[in-house]
């Protein structure tokens, strides 16, 4: 199965529980279709680059998190539908690293 990263912008003042079941949800879908998480990456909230009109509201801050997990394309397809219409998700996107784990290369940034 192919490794993928998925990095995620919601909405910047969403009560801590409703985060948790954003990317518990997202877990899950993955993990229903056999895929496997490898790990979270909680990034906080940070500002936006640029306003974001999303869900009839403009946005200027969002909270930043990212998910490294192993998935068919088909899964991929399910969740960015999924993702798309969360009101609790601004932006997100999906990077596909290699097409096996073994075949990622360290990233530069955590080589320590």
């Amino acid at each position: 199965m192919p490794f993928y990263e998925l990095v995620c912008i919601a909405r910047a003042h969403l009560v801590e529980g409703n985060l948790k079941d954003l990317i518990k949800t997202s877990a899950t879908q993955v993990l229903q279709k056999g895929g496997v998480v490898r790990g979270f990456d909680n990034w906080g909230n940070k500002p936006l680059p640029h306003r974001i009109k999303r869900h009839q509201e403009y946005h200027t801050d969002g909270h930043y998190w990212m998910m490294h997990f192993d998935a068919n394309p088909l899964t991929i397809q399910d969740l960015n539908k999924k993702l798309g219409v969360d009101s609790r998700v601004l932006r997100h996107t999906f990077i596909k690293l290699g097409d096996k784990l073994d075949t990622v290369v360290a990233r530069p940034d955590k080589s320590h």
